[in-house]
C-alpha cells in the first residue's frame, strides 16, 4: 500500500525492550529512489542524539497508535555508528553502519534491497521465482558513476519541478510503497501555475536533478501535468487510477504486466 512520507512523522520506534524514539525525516538513495533510513529522534534518552535506522530492522506498523516495531535492543542502537544527520551519509558511512549491525549491502544484489525488492521479508511467506521474475530489477553497477550521498526528504520537499516547456510547481510530499519502502510519486503541488490541484510524479520520469538549484527537471509537458488523472490526498492510491497515470504518460508500469 502506498503511504504519504508525512503519515509516518512522529511515529514512535520501539525497540525490543523499549522504546528508541520518533520519526523525525527519512533518507532516500538519489538512484532507486528508496527510504533507505529513517531518522529517529531519540529525545533525552540519548542526550538529544538522531540515530538513523534501516526498514531492514522492522518487524510491524501499527497505524492506529502511530508505533513500528523494530527486532533491536536500545543498547544496540546506542553503541550503532555515530553519524551526523545535518550532513549527507556517505558510502564510506552506509558500509560502516550495515557491517555494524551485520545487514547484507542493498548495493550488491539484482534488487531495490540487494538480494530481495523488500528489506524484510519475515518468517511468512517469501517471494517465490516467478514473482520476484516480475519485481522490477535494479542495476546498481550501471547506475554508480559515483559514490552517492542520501538525500534527506525534508531538504527536497520545497523543490521546483520543471517540464520540459515550463515550470509546474514544486514537491510537497512522497508517496512511499509501506513494503519496499521504495517512493511511488512525488506529490507535486501546482498552485504556482495551476490553482488548486494537485498531481503525481513519478521518480522513473524525472531526467535530472539540480541539487544545487533545488530543482527537479522532469520528462513530461505542461499539457501533460494539466490533463493527467488528478491527485486526492483523501483517498488510498489503488492499482486502476495507477494504470491510468502510466496510460495516461505512456510509461511502463513499475509493478509489470
Amino acid at each position: 500500500m502506498l503511504r504519504s512520507m508525512k503519515e509516518f512523522h512522529g511515529f514512535t520506534i520501539g525497540a525490543t525492550d523499549g522504546d528508541i524514539g520518533s520519526v523525525k525525516e527519512f533518507y532516500f538513495d538519489d538512484q532507486s529512489y528508496t527510504v533507505r533510513y529513517v531518522v529517529v529522534d531519540t529525545g533525552g534518552w540519548l542526550a538529544d542524539r538522531k540515530v538513523l535506522l534501516s526498514p531492514i530492522a522492522f518487524r510491524g506498523m501499527d497505524w492506529e497508535h502511530k508505533r513500528i516495531s523494530s527486532a533491536l535492543t536500545k543498547d544496540k542502537v546506542e553503541k550503532s555508528p555515530d553519524i551526523d544527520t545535518d550532513k549527507p551519509v556517505s558510502r564510506q558511512h552506509e558500509t560502516k553502519y550495515f557491517d555494524y549491525y551485520g545487514y547484507g549491502p542493498y548495493w550488491e544484489g539484482a534488487y531495490l534491497w540487494g538480494a530481495s525488492p523488500n528489506p524484510y521479508l519475515g518468517p511468512g511467506p517469501v517471494l517465490n521465482p516467478a514473482a520476484l521474475e516480475r519485481e522490477q530489477r535494479f542495476d546498481w553497477r550501471a547506475k554508480e558513476k559515483h559514490d552517492p550521498n542520501l538525500r534527506s526528504s525534508r531538504a527536497v520537499t520545497g523543490y521546483h519541478i520543471q517540464s520540459t516547456d515550463g515550470d509546474i510547481g514544486h514537491v510537497e510530499g512522497f508517496l512511499v510503497d509501506d513494503q519496499s519502502w521504495a517512493i511511488r510519486y512525488m506529490i507535486v503541488d501546482t498552485s504556482n501555475w495551476w490553482a488548486g490541484r494537485k498531481v503525481l510524479v513519478a521518480p522513473a520520469w524525472i531526467d535530472r536533478v539540480d541539487w544545487e538549484q533545488s530543482k527537479v527537471h522532469v520528462t513530461v509537458t505542461r499539457a501533460q501535468i494539466e490533463n493527467s488523472p488528478e491527485y486526492d490526498p483523501t483517498q488510498p492510491i489503488e492499482r486502476p487510477y495507477e494504470a491510468e497515470l502510466y496510460g495516461h504518460y505512456g510509461q511502463s508500469r513499475y509493478w509489470g504486466e
